[in-house]
């Protein structure tokens, strides 16, 4: 490997970080898109140089930016996700914003799909020049019931994200919905169910109602494709499928600091190993690292303990948190961790989280951070 490509959306922008394979010295590309809000950059992992940027701009609206030059240049696409016309009765939705982007599998390629709020799944099959709603769930009633309306979402308004593609399968699908809980398709995408037995809910509400799920974050594990971790609203799950019911793996966390937050990370060898990032989940909001001392805490046994890892970071008085999307690892040995912050810095393990570095302060707030290996 010649390389390490970050790539950092922000709230008024998006970055590029080239590293070393020693991941000692990082050379800064950007800032693209200064101004406008960025949710996510992902590099295909198929190519190795096609960049794809969900963008929210001043003047175009929602729309996706393409760049087959690592970012050089960018092109708008011509068709960005939108839903069908909305009806004379007004009826209909339309896109707020892209959030979520996934590469196809590995062998599909140019296959892209995009989560949107308001919750909706769409389908670019040109390397993200057009987009196309791909599946019956973003008009079919029983799933925009469970979608709830703009009102009742999370800040910044509801999300589909966690957009998972099997690496074994290419009609075999995940996604989670914020709110509306995690769903499974076998088919490619046009139709999904519930996959929600397990998880808690808000005290009163009903957990076999999907409107009242709210699942962070979901990652598949890519040495064990049947096992998937969840960061929840209510808690941190595992999920072993053939099984249909998740288990609560976050109850073994230190009590003083819960099991609730956005990010989580999978160890990409090590189907037991994950990493999340916990914030304080009680009264206070918007949220904080719990008690102003933030830490990333890792399990080696499949959730069964935790392990607090600090070692770097703010002894105390740094109240940021880490969004969903802005956690991840690279796939050297030892693995590095990267987490982005809502203050703005990017941090650094070169040592799987035992030992952290800031290698970026003073950005906008961070939405999201990939990591991945240009060609």
């Amino acid at each position: 490997m010649k390389s390490l490509l970050l790539t950092l959306a922000t709230r008024k922008g998006a970055w590029l970080y080239h590293g070393d394979p020693t991941r000692r010295t990082w050379r800064v590309d950007g800032p693209h898109f200064l101004g406008h809000i960025v949710n996510h950059v992902v590099l295909d992992p198929r190519d190795g140089r096609t960049l794809l940027a969900a963008a929210k701009t001043g003047h175009l609206g929602p729309t996706v930016f393409r760049s087959t030059d690592y970012g050089a240049s960018w092109r708008e696409a011509e068709r960005p996700p939108a839903f069908a016309k909305a009806a004379q009765d007004g009826g209909g939705r339309a896109v707020d914003h892209s959030f979520w982007l996934t590469p196809g599998h590995a062998d599909t390629a140019d296959v892209w799909y995009a989560g949107t709020s308001p919750q909706g799944l769409f389908r670019s099959e040109d390397g993200g020049v057009t987009w196309a709603p791909c599946s019956d769930i973003n008009e079919d009633p029983q799933y925009r019931k469970w979608m709830g309306t703009v009102q009742d979402g999370t800040p910044d308004g509801p999300k589909l994200h966690s957009i998972i593609v099997d690496p074994r399968d290419p009609k075999h699908l995940y996604l989670a919905m914020s709110g509306g809980g995690v769903h499974e398709s076998t088919d490619g995408g046009r139709r999904f169910k519930p996959l929600i037995d397990g998880m808690e809910v808000v005290e009163g509400f009903d957990r076999a109602d999907a409107t009242f799920h709210d699942p962070h974050c979901v990652r598949l594990c890519p040495s064990r494709p049947d096992r998937l971790y969840q960061q929840n609203h209510c808690g941190i799950y595992r999920l072993d499928r053939p099984a249909q019911r998740w288990q609560r793996i976050g109850i073994n966390m230190p009590a003083e600091i819960g099991n609730i937050g956005f990010p989580l990370a999978v160890h990409p060898r090590d189907a037991d190993t994950a990493w999340v990032f916990p914030m304080d989940g009680t009264t206070v909001w918007p949220r904080t690292s719990p008690g102003g001392r933030p830490a990333v805490y890792a399990t080696h046994y499949a959730g069964a303990t935790w392990r607090r890892l600090d070692v770097g970071l703010p002894a105390s008085q740094a109240w940021w948190t880490v969004k969903r999307q802005a956690m991840t690892t690279d796939r050297l040995d030892p693995v590095g961790l990267y987490f982005g912050t809502t203050s703005g810095e990017l941090w650094m393990s070169g040592d799987e989280g035992r030992h952290w570095t800031c290698i970026a302060r003073h950005l906008p707030e961070i939405y999201a951070v990939e990591a991945a290996e240009p060609a």
